[in-house]
């Protein structure tokens, strides 16, 4: 998915822009950057992380560094912010999403005359493409308009301008971005986050969630609405069921609190017999404890996260990276495991390879009685085509399920979507089979929608319903 930060200040911004970039680590793992406008022009440091931590690769960087202007990014794909002379000006820019049409969008420039010289990943760069495409418009706020009616995806950017910094949510507000004032009024800024978990510990505090589609320019004077916000909403809910950080509020409701009620309905709807819950660290903690709160089952802590060295497993793009991240950050406590039953909570079951070969082959390992495992959302079964979360229909486990099933792939597994039918429930024994767990049981997604609290047609449920 990747994260994107920015701030405008009267003074030098350098230091907030930093740890507010920092905080968005949870969302990538490939490369991070920041870029800053200061007295001397822009100028922007981007760097790999993918061998280590974004604090200890811009450290150096930051400190020589001076702006009062300035944006950041991590990211799975895309090294950015990049920095352009058009007929704008300079600007720099900072996207966060997927272009699906990508191939199409290159082509279509290039036909038009636009030259590309920044690749990713053998690819050109896609805070490039939106770039090129901005510079269609007539003015920057005409362009970035035009540019998200052009993708297909869904992309939310800053544009780092000698005005200040324009911030855009994608059309339909499929991803986040909020807006956040400095609690200290002698020196007047803002902050624009994908994350507003990111501004308490910074100073700030929240003001402003951006409407779908909205575009604002901020300034050290205020916020400048520059487009209003459209009329349709389709949030992703995947934000509250995991990618989002615990502490972040999306639409005005809480990750925790979300993740909790999860749990709560999972618990009312299971009649398990099981001697404790526990959740599979970190995003299935908040979705246990809920469990715990609704079951009236002790919460213990089966599994640890070695915290130091190892970030979250589900973003790196290649599989054998996910399971290597898994393997090692995870250590079992095979007092609380040994000869007990287990619900185990988690935020969702993806591909099942993880969950297979690392964590439930664990808990067997160290003794455990019986594992019952407690997805906190339906079975995922058609891949994410707004940001690079799940990439193929073949690598979800609910899919390899319908294959083994079958015989062969089935385009439209409308049969199996129902979970009062006999496919669908043949399709949940052959995971669990497959998986080697005691028992296997989701949450129903309409008591994930109501965990979360919004209406259904606000929310995009692409990954469960395939629409």
């Amino acid at each position: 998915m990747g994260g994107i930060f920015g701030i405008v200040s009267s003074e030098n911004c350098v230091q907030t822009l930093f740890y507010g970039t920092d905080y968005h680590s949870h969302l990538g793992t490939e490369s991070g950057g920041m870029a800053v406008l200061g007295a001397k022009g822009f100028y922007k440091t981007v760097h790999s992380i993918s061998q280590a931590q974004f604090k200890s690769r811009f450290i150096d960087d930051y400190k020589k560094m001076e702006g009062y202007f300035g944006i950041g990014a991590i990211d799975d794909e895309t090294p950015q912010p990049l920095i352009f002379h058009s007929k704008f000006g300079v600007y720099a820019v900072a996207a966060a999403g997927l272009i699906s049409n990508k191939d199409k969008l290159v082509n279509e420039l290039l036909n038009e005359g636009a030259s590309f010289g920044e690749m990713a990943g053998g690819g050109v760069n896609n805070a490039e493409i939106v770039a090129c495409l901005i510079n269609r418009g007539n003015n920057i706020v005409e362009g970035i308009a035009s540019m998200r009616g052009a993708i297909e995806g869904s992309i939310c950017a800053l544009v780092l301008t000698a005005d200040g910094i324009y911030a855009a949510r994608d059309k339909v507000g499929r991803f986040p971005l909020s807006i956040g004032m400095n609690k200290n009024q002698k020196c007047k800024s803002y902050v624009v986050a994908t994350e507003a978990s990111s501004f308490e510990n910074l100073g700030y505090e929240l003001i402003q969630f951006l409407g779908p589609g909205e575009i604002v320019l901020l300034t050290p004077k205020g916020i400048k609405l520059m487009k209003p916000e459209g009329a349709e909403k389709k949030v992703c809910s995947f934000l509250w069921i995991y990618t989002g950080y615990p502490s972040s509020t999306y639409e005005g409701i809480s990750v925790e609190g979300t993740r909790e009620r999860c749990g709560i309905y999972l618990a009312k709807r299971d009649n398990v017999q099981a001697d404790l819950v526990s959740g599979i660290p970190d995003s299935g903690v908040g979705h246990a404890i809920g469990y715990a709160m609704g079951s009236g089952l002790p919460y213990r802590r089966v599994l640890v996260k070695y915290t130091p060295g190892y970030g979250r497993s589900y973003t790196p793009p290649a599989q054998e990276i996910r399971d290597l991240v898994a393997t090692m950050k995870l250590c079992a406590v095979r007092e609380v495991i040994k000869g007990n039953r287990i619900v185990v909570c988690d935020d969702s079951i993806v591909r099942g390879t993880q969950l297979k070969n690392l964590t439930v082959k664990k808990l067997w390992d160290n003794g455990a009685k019986e594992i019952h495992i407690r997805p906190a959302c339906p079975p995922l079964m058609f891949p994410c085509i707004y940001a690079s979360s799940t990439r193929t229909t073949g690598e979800l486990a609910g899919r390899k399920a319908i294959r083994a099933l079958e015989g062969k792939e089935i385009e439209d597994p409308v049969e199996y979507l129902d979970p009062q039918s006999t496919k669908h429930a043949q399709m949940i024994d052959w995971i669990r089979h497959d998986l080697n767990v005691t028992s296997l049981k989701y949450l129903a997604i309409e008591d994930m929608i109501a965990a979360i609290g919004l209406p259904a047609d606000q929310l995009c449920l692409h990954c469960w319903l395939g629409k």
